[in-house]
């Protein structure tokens, strides 16, 4: 792997998230964007939070910060607030992406002690699989909302690319 590669792992992994809120969440009701479900996190709206929260305090740590780089604002219910939110975090995540070198995947920038052996490389293909596992458990709570959903394979996305 190379910077490139990461760097077209996360357009994927920008992508599917952009198409869960776009074609999915952005229409639910709040009833339903914050209903209970006993499967994981909870409700729809756990999820996003947690995974912005997630991705920023990786990132965070990617760029060597010992505070999140974007302040979390998790106390809201708000859709419109938490896409917000969201966005910032992904602009967080471009930004260190543009610059990212292929010597940097090596490097071991995390100065927290439980996270302090791991390369920049495991970090970012951590982040993304986090991602879709997520992705996957919302598509599961989305469809017992009644929300007919679709694929989030990396396969149809590079399929795409090649055309």
């Amino acid at each position: 792997m190379n910077a490139d590669a990461f760097r077209q792992l996360y357009d994927y992994h920008f992508r599917e998230n952009r198409k869960l809120w776009d074609s999915y969440i952005t229409s639910l009701s709040q009833e339903d964007f914050t209903r209970h479900s006993a499967y994981s996190l909870g409700s729809v709206r756990n999820h996003m939070v947690h995974l912005t929260e997630v991705d920023t305090i990786w990132f965070s740590e990617l760029k060597g910060l010992t505070e999140p780089a974007i302040p979390f604002r998790d106390e809201s219910d708000d859709q419109t607030k938490i896409r917000q939110q969201w966005d910032m975090v992904e602009g967080m995540m471009r930004e260190y992406l543009a610059g990212l070198r292929d010597e940097m995947l090596f490097a071991k920038p995390i100065v927290l002690e439980e996270d302090k052996d791991l390369t920049t490389w495991q970090v970012l293909l951590h982040v993304v699989n986090h991602g879709t596992d997520h992705r996957a458990q919302l598509l599961r709570l989305l469809n017992d909302l009644g929300v007919r959903t679709g694929p989030q394979d990396l396969v149809f996305y590079l399929y795409e690319q090649i055309s």
